[in-house]
């Protein structure tokens, strides 16, 4: 239940980050690498949530 709790936090965290970021007034180039990055920085968080690649730059949530 914890691993559930910490991902659901995790993304919404993250989906507040990528709002905020898509709301700077990028050129298209720059904003296709941005694009590019936030998702791979959201396959990370989720297999790191899950344990399959260590995740130690991601804080441990206590509930």
């Amino acid at each position: 239940m914890a691993t559930i709790m910490s991902l659901i936090v995790y993304l919404v965290i993250f989906g507040l980050i990528w709002w905020l970021v898509s709301l700077l007034p990028l050129p298209a180039p720059v904003a296709q690498i941005v694009r590019v990055l936030f998702i791979i920085l959201l396959i990370l968080i989720v297999l790191s949530v899950f344990g399959i690649i260590p995740g130690g730059y991601l804080p441990r949530l206590n509930f």
